[in-house]
């Protein structure tokens, strides 16, 4: 029995999930309690890797056979670049406030003003399973993405800038905003620009006195905001697809639905989604726009995945994925276009 039969054995008949801390409709689905009741009529239980700790590395690795998984790309990605046995089932697309934090009166207020400046760059992580450091270090990856679609947006390069490396901002038991984004390095006058996304990034900055110089949002071309969360993957493991394929549809089915519920419930997302995100309600509105609860569907069309590859490509040429792979391989439609047909009643 192979070590991945050893950790799952006495769990091969759960269903599990993870997610990221924004918006989902994976998240909303099991906050409503409709997962766990979809299930609870064949005694699965629907269980999610947050609240497991001996799981957690699954979220990276996605080596758990009954995982459902929506999050940022960088991870998914850089699991199937090491070979993991994972399938692309869907994709969304949420704006997430992709901004270029500077300090008030900087000068820099659109992607012609960072020619010159000193832009910060996140360290590689430290983590204890080697194999999960490229990919999982978010903050350098999402940064390299960040600054290479705003520099390409003013006719840019990376040789018209100075990166400067950074350590981690904030302490473990800060919130997420203040960890991951040198937003003390800013404040310190080591840099002149901090890349930033989320929620939880919008609180950070605004406690920390600076302010946003460029707000990737408002970029039009969708090609320079691709970044981990844009589209953000839904994957899973060629095991559920292959041996419980009706198991997924019905999760699916739920999300879909929670989505739709969402485009009537603004009011409730947000207050879900602000415990979700890890930010305040204001920034969470601010985060993703006022419109954000009604476009939480996946989808696999062509534009979501052409973005996806060259997010794809962009992450391998700058060394976080460990081999090329082709995007058409990993795409399995066949669940969500199930799933959609229920939903629609057709």
């Amino acid at each position: 029995m192979s070590v991945v039969e050893n950790l799952t054995a006495a769990t091969s008949a759960d269903i599990w999930f993870t997610r990221c801390p924004v918006p989902t409709a994976t998240g909303l689905a099991y906050r409503l309690g409709w997962l766990e009741h979809e299930f609870a009529q064949d005694g699965i239980a629907v269980r999610t890797i947050q609240n497991e700790p001996a799981f957690k590395r699954h979220h990276y690795d996605h080596e758990l056979p009954g995982l459902v998984r929506e999050g940022g790309n960088m991870l998914a990605l850089a699991a199937r670049a090491q070979g993991a046995r994972t399938k692309l089932v869907g994709l969304t697309w949420i704006e997430e406030r992709q901004a270029i934090i500077v300090r008030a009166g900087s000068g820099i207020a659109a992607p012609e003003d960072l020619r010159g400046r000193r832009l910060a760059l996140p360290s590689y992580v430290t983590n204890p399973i080697e194999s999960h450091v490229r990919g999982s270090s978010i903050a350098r990856g999402m940064s390299v993405s960040g600054y290479y679609g705003v520099l390409r947006a003013a006719g840019l390069s990376f040789d018209d800038v100075e990166l400067v490396e950074v350590g981690a901002s904030g302490a473990h038991d800060q919130p997420l905003g203040a960890r991951l984004w040198a937003l003390d390095a800013l404040v310190a006058g080591k840099v002149d620009a901090v890349y930033v996304k989320g929620a939880s990034a919008v609180d950070a900055a605004r406690t920390a006195g600076v302010v946003v110089g460029i707000d990737l949002d408002q970029i039009e071309d969708r090609r320079y905001r691709v970044n981990n969360g844009t589209p953000r993957p839904i994957t899973v493991h060629e095991d559920f697809i292959e041996t419980r394929f009706e198991h997924l549809v019905r999760f699916l089915e739920q999300t879909l639905r929670a989505a739709d519920w969402a485009a009537d419930h603004a009011e409730e997302v947000l207050s879900i989604l602000s415990d979700e995100t890890q930010g305040s309600v204001d920034a969470t509105v601010n985060a993703y726009g006022a419109t954000f609860h009604e476009t939480l569907h996946p989808n696999l069309s062509d534009e979501r995945l052409a973005l996806l590859n060259r997010q794809k490509k962009q992450l391998w040429l700058h060394g976080f994925l460990d081999h090329d792979f082709s995007l058409s391989d990993w795409v399995d439609a066949r669940p969500l276009q199930e799933a959609w047909r229920r939903v629609r009643g057709g």
